[in-house]
């Protein structure tokens, strides 16, 4: 009887990471890669001479212009207008305590602005365009601005920027704008800008940029909402690179290609995708859509005419843009035509969209496409873990890169880790208390994750993503709720209907839960819920019914109070960012929500419930 072969890998170069452990004398674990990291550049700027002199007709960076077309600029032109911005940096008198604040989005007016920041050796602080956008009161912005206190702000496009420009905009503060400036204000001409003589000036303050140079502040929230500035040095960024090319070793074989929607004022996005296509001679191009109902389409056009090497997003994106390629054979052999690997990260990854991009890629191309999560924050660089071997599951996060140090504390049932190394921050900008929270006294950054070991007893397997460690808790019976585990199951449980949980029980009889809706998935649920609010579908007797029946079906599959989900509310009103309840990243703070909603956790534990709490029914017949 013959046995059929399963689909073989692409063949892709990956580099080899290995692990060493060491115990110490309080149970500690230490975790390094044995490996040595080679040679790299002082500033990510010499990346950008080498490759203007190697390649300078390539495209460095791609968007799309108003009339719908890609407008690029290569690696020769990239040069010539960052040196062009740097002497108007210099000129205005930047620098680290007067840096540069992007308000607006991905760009290629924004790529040269960072490349020419860096240059004069001034900072870049990219904001959270939600700050301006989205928020009513303005006071994130404000914050922010309070903490690096810019010399000058710029965006793309002044007119949806107008207010928030006019809310922190203060007299010592250049504004620099692409088109429509704001009325009444005094405003450098990007184009302008672009084009200004370079002079000596300009390789001076390049030649006085080290790797102990702040390239950029990047920006983070802590459990009060507000965003923390995280220090980025030469040092972090072109050692991040050193260690993902180590990692991902194809990328030496030709230039990689990227068509990425991450925002910039990420360290996902503006440091670990911008530099990997600066840094090994690639193209970027900037894909203007994103995983909403909205964006998607957009995602689909640009992935339709131009084909990634290598491709991230998060796994809402993923979940999207699969659902797309089931009617789209074109967008399907597009997207894995010259596919050597794809990475998610942000989330978990489920296990039937991982399953359903290994179809769809076979498919296309008769293989499987290496599928690999990558691990690591902002104040990390922030390639910190990855796999470079193959796997089948989601949630693996592999080994730490060369010159990366790993310390597992047990904290409860579990292992914190710790992490110290070149990439590490050297903390947060004018904020003294919070960089001393943040390191232990042998100068391990606490980052708050738990790990754990795929097999102790042999560490080069590597390491599974075990949660937050503070986001645990006990019941009142003294019960540990592993909150990652829980939460997981039942955003799960209630796909596609639900976006994120909040889970309620620190010291209570069980667990509950706060739902937030997705309010698209729950309008195709029923016919007359097209064009409904989140108030109307959170009280919509269909919608509750299935909700009631999803939690029926997680209570019955539960093992014990540790991971039974008695009692839910369905939210009608979504998280609020001013409130702190959301990120700009859009992830929930749980500790906020919370705090804003007491109202919703007492009727959760109120006896009897009120009507609209759902209730558990373990009776049902597990499945």
């Amino acid at each position: 009887m013959a046995i059929a072969q399963l689909p073989a890998l692409r063949p892709v170069r990956m580099g080899n990471l290995g692990a060493e452990m060491r115990i110490g004398a309080n149970g500690e674990r230490y975790v390094r890669n044995p490996g040595v990291l080679p040679p790299h550049p002082r500033s990510m700027t010499d990346h950008l001479r080498r490759w203007a002199k190697e390649t300078p007709e390539r495209i460095l960076f791609a968007d799309r212009a108003p009339d719908g077309g890609w407008r690029s600029v290569t690696y020769g032109e990239a040069l010539e207008r960052a040196r062009s911005l740097a002497q108007v940096f210099v000129d205005c008198g930047l620098s680290v305590a007067r840096p540069i604040a992007i308000l607006s989005g991905n760009g290629v007016e924004h790529a040269l602005i960072v490349l020419g920041a860096m240059m004069a050796g001034v900072p870049v602080a990219p904001v959270s365009p939600a700050y301006s956008l989205v928020s009513i009161d303005f006071a994130k912005l404000r914050h922010v601005f309070g903490l690096v206190t810019p010399g000058l702000l710029f965006a793309a496009d002044g007119a949806p920027f107008t207010e928030a420009i006019r809310a922190v905009a203060t007299p010592d503060m250049r504004l620099m704008v692409g088109r429509n400036a704001p009325d009444g204000l005094a405003v450098l001409d990007y184009a302008q800008a672009a084009a200004t003589p370079a002079t000596e000036a300009v390789e001076a303050a390049d030649a006085a940029v080290t790797p102990d140079t702040i390239a950029k502040f990047l920006f983070t929230s802590g459990s009060t909402g507000m965003p923390k500035a995280v220090i980025n040095t030469q040092r972090m960024l072109t050692t991040n690179q050193a260690m993902i090319l180590n990692a991902y070793a194809f990328l030496a074989d030709r230039p990689p290609v990227l068509v990425d929607w991450l925002p910039w004022n990420h360290t996902a996005g503006g440091n670990h995708n911008f530099g990997i296509a600066l840094s090994n001679g690639g193209s970027l191009y900037i894909d203007d859509g994103a995983p909403t109902p909205n964006g998607i389409d957009n995602t689909v056009r640009n992935l339709t005419e131009i084909a990634p090497t290598l491709y991230f997003n998060v796994p809402k994106g993923y979940e999207m843009l699969t659902a797309r390629m089931a009617g789209n054979a074109t967008l399907r052999d597009s997207f894995f035509s010259q596919l050597e690997m794809m990475q998610y990260a942000g989330a978990g990854l489920s296990q039937h969209v991982w399953d359903t991009l290994e179809r769809l890629a076979v498919e296309a191309t008769g293989r499987k496409v290496m599928m690999v999560t990558g691990y690591g924050s902002t104040e990390t660089a922030p390639f910190a873990c990855t796999v470079t071997w193959p796997v089948s599951r989601p949630g693996e996060i592999g080994l730490p890169a060369p010159e990366l140090e790993m310390k597992l504390l047990p904290s409860g049932e579990k292992l914190e880790l710790r992490l110290k190394g070149p990439t590490i921050t050297p903390g947060y900008w004018r904020q003294p208390e919070k960089t001393a929270e943040s390191f232990d006294e042998d100068g391990f950054y606490k980052i708050g994750d738990a790990l754990k070991f795929i097999d102790e007893n042999d560490v080069s397997k590597g390491f599974l993503f075990d949660g937050r460690v503070s986001e645990d808790f006990k019941l009142s019976t003294g019960t540990w709720v592993n909150f990652a585990s829980v939460r997981g199951a039942l955003v799960r449980g209630f796909a596609p209907y639900v976006r994120d949980a909040v889970l309620t029980g620190l010291d209570r009889d069980f667990i509950g839960a706060l739902l937030f809706v997705d309010v698209d998935a729950c309008r195709v649920a029923a016919v007359d819920l097209a064009g409904a609010s989140e108030r109307e579908i959170a009280h919509h007797k269909q919608i509750r019914a299935t909700f009631q029946a999803r939690l029926d079906a997680l209570a019955a599959n539960s093992t014990g109070s540790s991971t039974l989900v008695a009692r839910a509310i369905i939210l009608d009103t979504p998280p609020s960012l001013d409130a702190h309840e959301i990120t700009d990243k859009g992830s929930t703070n749980q500790r906020a929500v919370l705090a804003a909603r007491p109202v919703m956790e007492q009727a959760i534990y109120a006896d009897p419930p009120p009507d609209f709490v759902l209730v558990a029914d373990r009776k049902q017949k597990k499945q």
